[in-house]
């Protein structure tokens, strides 16, 4: 069965296509990604602007010509923080629907932590004992732990690059008083969560998600994309700590030029930076390990274990 997942962040309108059937690993078969911004398109009162929808549905548009022309037989369309928290997302997911026939689903922000938690749990499967799982998104920041399928304890924080950049960091290159700011906001956000996942013992396995973690992993010398899928990349917080200073100091032309940057999230990754220093270090973790599935993986997988084996 050929799925589609459309996944509507803050930053990008992903389609993943799958080849998946119920009991075997989903297998990529195309990857469709748009630049949204949708963070850079809301209004002060935090609502999608005309132009922001009008983006939106030329996205989901474009995203749906190119599920059919792989063949999707179904596509999962669902909407994270940005579309969630807009006071007016009931009038955009209505025009969404009216002029593409789509309905996206809105997730919660502890659904998005389960299902990121899923699949992490899928990949790297039962020897990896209690799982920590960290996300950052454009508008959020996950956290899930527990030993099974489901997490014990999730949560949704936000404290995603995108945002916190238009928040906190909006100049290219932000000023010093600004970052350390930052740095005080993040940790006082994330300290409030900590007790809650403390009481259910040390985590076996820290594992981190998203493309910010992937970034910083990268600059800080993990292998790239090209040495596939099963080479394992770690991050740990002696590199991030010594990053950090280092890529608020920079410009985003000049964070861009690091390996794994993308020009288009250089801007937003010394707040991805503090946010993650500050996890790792308010939930003692010395290193993280990347995986490669994360929240798209995890809504395909749950549609999958509802599918007939027969």
């Amino acid at each position: 069965m050929r799925l589609g997942v459309l996944d509507v962040g803050s930053n990008t309108v992903h389609l993943l296509v799958v080849d998946a059937h119920p009991g075997a690993r989903p297998l990529p078969a195309h990857s469709h990604k748009a630049e949204l911004r949708l963070a850079e398109l809301l209004d002060g009162s935090g609502a999608v602007t005309d132009a922001g929808v009008e983006r939106l549905v030329d996205v989901v548009r474009d995203a749906l010509r190119a599920a059919e022309d792989k063949g999707v037989e179904e596509v999962l369309p669902f909407a994270t923080s940005a579309v969630r928290e807009a006071p007016n997302a009931d009038a955009v997911l209505a025009r969404v629907h009216e002029e593409t026939g789509v309905r996206l689903s809105v997730l919660s922000g502890e659904e998005e932590a389960r299902l990121t938690f899923l699949a992490v749990r899928r990949w790297f499967g039962w020897s990896s004992g209690k799982l920590l799982v960290l996300d950052i998104g454009g508008g959020s920041l996950e956290i899930a732990y527990g030993q099974d399928e489901d997490p014990d304890a999730a949560v949704s924080l936000p404290l995603g690059a995108g945002r916190l950049t238009s928040s906190h960091l909006p100049d290219p290159l932000p000023a010093p008083e600004d970052v350390r700011e930052l740095r005080r906001h993040v940790r006082a956000e994330i300290a409030r969560t900590v007790g809650e996942f403390a009481r259910l013992g040390a985590p076996d396995h820290a594992v981190a998600t998203s493309k910010t973690f992937k970034q910083l992993a990268r600059i800080a010398g993990a292998p790239g994309s090209g040495a596939g899928l099963l080479a394992q990349r770690v991050l740990t917080r002696k590199a991030l700590e010594e990053w950090v200073p280092r890529l608020a100091a920079m410009t985003p032309e000049e964070r861009a030029a690091l390996p794994g940057v993308s020009a288009g999230r250089a801007a937003q990754l010394p707040a991805g930076a503090l946010v993650a220093e500050a996890a790792m270090d308010l939930f003692g973790v010395d290193e993280v390990e990347l995986c490669p599935w994360a929240l798209r993986e995890g809504v395909i997988l749950r549609r999958l274990d509802h599918l007939p084996t027969v």
